[in-house]
């Protein structure tokens, strides 16, 4: 059945509940809730998983009390590969930081081995610059596929099981998932990932919910598309200039390529999910293609 946001906040409440965890679509949909009614979650603890975490909902989510970390893994790998907490030599971090550091993809659990290999199979130094697909070993990993050789050998391949999601490791030992292989936007030769734009438009003000996708170009070969639903309030006639600007200020910061600054941004009532709660950038490819 359909999540009722507003019978799951009143549980939270009523029972004191101290420790849960959901996807990112869930937790968006608490606090809208929690906002219309001015509740809070002082106390809760919460473990994300299943999409990317942005830094624009872990902040609402700690502005309602909530200490949030963020989980990664597959169903091939049942399923926690890393967890995002913060090293004893961080702890005395900013605000900004500690968001920062709780919206990576962590460190791996204990008998988790990592590599990151890039396009010719060899493991990069750590770095953002550094980028390549995140492989794994650890003990309780699916073997295969049922009844499909040619995925169980996509999957395994080298004695180690390819996740299918570009990462790197930062100085500090964290790894970023960066994007899934099928969603990096290639433009111009260059790589651009969606995470990070929709990590980066999360944080503006006017923005509830937003996914990037890319559209065929025939100059660039691709080109990136932001879908954004807006916050109640915000007007959709300036918005478009707002994102725009908001972003540039990313690139002059050195955060962000200029080129990576989406063509289009447009405004939509809803994403659509898939029957787990994910970002359904299938759908919105598709929507491009009939109504480009």
């Amino acid at each position: 059945g359909r999540y009722e946001p507003e019978k799951l906040v009143k549980m939270l409440v009523e029972h004191r509940v101290t420790v849960t965890h959901c996807v990112p679509t869930i937790l968006h949909m608490l606090l809208n809730q929690a906002a219309s009614t001015g509740v809070r979650f002082d106390g809760l603890k919460m473990l994300v998983g299943g999409s990317a975490l942005s830094r624009g909902l872990c902040e609402r989510a700690m502005e309602r009390g909530i200490q949030v970390t963020a989980g990664y893994g597959l169903s091939e790998t049942c399923p926690v590969l890393s967890v995002s907490r913060i090293k004893p030599a961080l702890l005395h971090a900013s605000q900004e930081e500690r968001v920062g550091l709780f919206t990576t993809t962590g460190f791996p659990m204990p008998l988790v081995d990592v590599r990151i290999l890039d396009e010719v199979g060899v493991g990069p130094e750590s770095g953002r610059n550094n980028t390549g697909e995140l492989v794994v070993r650890a003990p309780w990993l699916t073997s295969g596929y049922a009844r499909n050789a040619e995925g169980s050998r996509e999957l395994w391949q080298g004695g180690w099981l390819h996740t299918g999601d570009v990462a790197y490791r930062d100085e500090a030992g964290y790894l970023h998932i960066t994007d899934r292989l099928k969603d990096v936007i290639k433009s111009g030769g260059e790589w651009v990932s969606s995470l990070e734009l929709e990590n980066l438009l999360s944080r503006h003000a006017a923005v509830s919910e937003t996914a990037v996708v890319g559209i065929k170009d025939e100059h660039w070969g691709e080109r990136p598309v932001a879908f954004v639903v807006l916050r109640h309030g915000a007007n959709p006639a300036t918005i478009r200039d707002a994102l725009r600007a908001h972003l540039q200020g990313f690139v002059t910061r050195g955060s962000l390529q200029r080129w990576a600054i989406p063509d289009e941004f447009r405004v939509v009532a809803e994403i659509p999910k898939t029957s787990v709660g994910k970002l359904n950038k299938r759908a919105l490819r598709a929507m491009l293609e009939t109504s480009p």
